[in-house]
């Protein structure tokens, strides 16, 4: 099989989609991989390491794309890149389509079989190719709405982790899995006061043993939602339903009760935001205000820590690209249980059921096509 590897195109995005050890394991494997000049340079691997490791480097994303029978990336495509698909093309990458219903139609049109990142999900409910950027996402929730406490930065002048004499700052956070469970780790770190909200008790339960009373679990109601968001000083959005859109949770009255100078960062932004206010923003333009509460809203956050992230991704993604490309697509399904569920679209049809309800599409059981 022929593989592709694009430069990423998202501002500010600067990782990419395959390292020069999985080059290797494909091309290991007697499979060609393509790789974008200068596609990783941004996570600090040079066009060097990757043909060390057996790629060609070619100019163009045009020519990955046209060449290649399974495309490799991290983000979504964008708009420009949507003339670049061809027809019935494997795409492995992050899509979250309930957020970003502009993907679907050409997707659909050139019958492209979109594998997402994000829907991939193990029996036990576990979704592996999005637990290292939830990771990634969740430290970085804190580390970047410490930052945007501080006055200078529109904050209300609070120092999470206070000193002798002042309280430490207080931190409410909304799901307590992978990015919540993250998120907690680095505000306890940090020394605040932590709230973490769940409508899980088996969850709540196990986070209250592993943090040993550093934390406070509080089931999720509109109740304790409503006590806990004007609490705090850092609000973090942490919430996931696979593929479909996050739950809106929070009000825009809500966040009107808010003291100024508060910071919320929503790291649900990719799936829809938790909070009504949220809206996309990117590494150039991260922050808005609403009501004098500061909004962090990158939808991309893990590329800002490309090289860890890259990293991290790739440990997960390789698996099954190797998987696709030794296999085929449908026998990698059949292998695999967990890549069937990843299939968004396939031969023209949305193949997702959440997905496809979040956008208003007919829906096709992906094993009725493959």
């Amino acid at each position: 099989m022929i593989v592709g590897v694009p430069k990423e195109i998202k501002i500010q995005e600067y990782r990419v989609g395959m390292v020069p050890a999985g080059v290797k394991k494909l091309t290991g494997s007697g499979h060609k991989v393509l790789v974008q000049k200068g596609a990783g340079v941004g996570s600090g691997i040079s066009d060097e390491e990757y043909t060390e490791w057996g790629a060609q480097i070619v100019d163009t994303a045009q020519e990955v794309w046209k060449r290649s029978e399974m495309v490799v990336k991290v983000k979504e495509p964008l708009e420009s890149e949507f003339a670049l698909f061809q027809e019935g093309q494997i795409l492995y990458t992050y899509f979250h389509m309930a957020a970003a219903p502009e993907l679907a139609p050409p997707l659909l049109a050139k019958k492209v079989a979109a594998v997402a990142y994000e829907t991939i999900q193990l029996k036990d409910g576990s979704l592996p190719l999005l637990q290292p950027m939830s990771e990634v996402a969740g430290r970085m929730a804190v580390q970047v709405g410490a930052s945007y406490l501080e006055k200078e930065r529109g904050g209300k002048g609070v120092l999470l982790g206070g000193v002798p004499g002042v309280r430490p700052g207080k931190v409410t956070i909304l799901g307590g899995g992978t990015v919540g469970t993250n998120a907690a780790k680095m505000a306890c770190g940090m020394g605040a006061q932590v709230r973490v909200l769940d409508v899980n008790l088996d969850r709540l339960r196990y986070l209250d043993d592993i943090f040993q009373g550093r934390i406070v679990t509080l089931h999720s109601d509109p109740a304790t939602i409503k006590d806990s968001v004007i609490w705090c000083d850092l609000l973090v959005g942490a919430v996931l339903i696979a593929g479909a859109r996050a739950p809106r949770l929070v009000t825009t009255e809500l966040i009107s009760k808010m003291e100024k100078g508060s910071v919320i960062v929503d790291v649900a932004v990719d799936q829809g935001g938790c909070i009504e206010t949220c809206k996309p923003t990117t590494h150039e333009k991260p922050t808005f205000e609403v009501n004098g509460v500061v909004h962090y809203c990158v939808a991309n956050m893990p590329g800002a820590v490309a090289r860890t992230s890259t990293f991290a991704l790739t440990n997960v993604t390789l698996k099954y690209a190797e998987q696709i490309a030794n296999r085929g697509l449908a026998a990698a399904c059949e292998a695999y249980p967990e890549v069937k569920l990843g299939l968004n679209t396939l031969s023209g049809k949305m193949t997702y059921q959440a997905v496809a309800e979040a956008l208003s599409l007919p829906y096709t059981p992906a094993g009725d096509l493959l």
